[in-house]
């Protein structure tokens, strides 16, 4: 009986075993896929074009208060005192009107990076989560910035790297 039981032991540790061997862990390097995808290219371009047009408007809002500041300066000797209260308080204006545009537009900007990046974002891992079943992968690590997943040390030779399949899957070719 005893050695039955210790041959019982040793067969369900061997199994337990070699089901840990047969896990299949991965490593993909989403920094190398992502700026690559037709469609970054085209939400970055988007949105430049968007920062631009920001720029370009709080741009406005300085040149009017330069005009209007040189205009106070040229005056400020000839006018009233009411006159130059009056401007005062229009170039007050102006400037709490760019910091409050300058303070919408960085969100404004935020959202609409997290609008045009969210989907690329969403591809890129369904591709890694389509790649990973396919070939059977328990475990996929993002190693784009190891670090800051959490990731002290690993060993790269134990992990298999997916990167060049996610980007097949995208149809990427660099």
């Amino acid at each position: 009986m005893k050695k039955f039981f210790k041959l019982t032991l040793a067969v369900a540790l061997m199994a337990c075993s070699s089901s840990v061997f047969a896990q299949k862990f991965g490593r993909v390097d989403l920094a190398a896929i992502i700026p690559n995808m037709s469609e970054y290219k085209e939400a970055s371009a988007n949105l430049e074009s968007y920062a631009k047009d920001l720029q370009d408007q709080l741009e406005a809002i300085q040149v009017e208060f330069n005009n209007k500041l040189a205009e106070y300066e040229k005056t400020a000797g000839t006018v009233s005192d009411s006159v130059k209260q009056l401007k005062e308080a229009e170039l007050q204006q102006l400037q709490q009107r760019y910091r409050d545009f300058s303070t919408i537009a960085q969100q404004d900007l935020s959202n609409k990076e997290g609008e045009l990046m969210t989907p690329i974002f969403e591809l890129a891992n369904e591709a890694v989560k389509k790649v990973s079943q396919a070939g059977g992968y328990l475990v996929v690590f993002n190693t784009a910035n190891a670090a800051a997943a959490g990731l002290a040390y690993y060993d790269e030779a134990a992990l298999t790297d997916i990167t060049d399949l996610v980007k097949a899957e995208l149809n990427i070719t660099e």
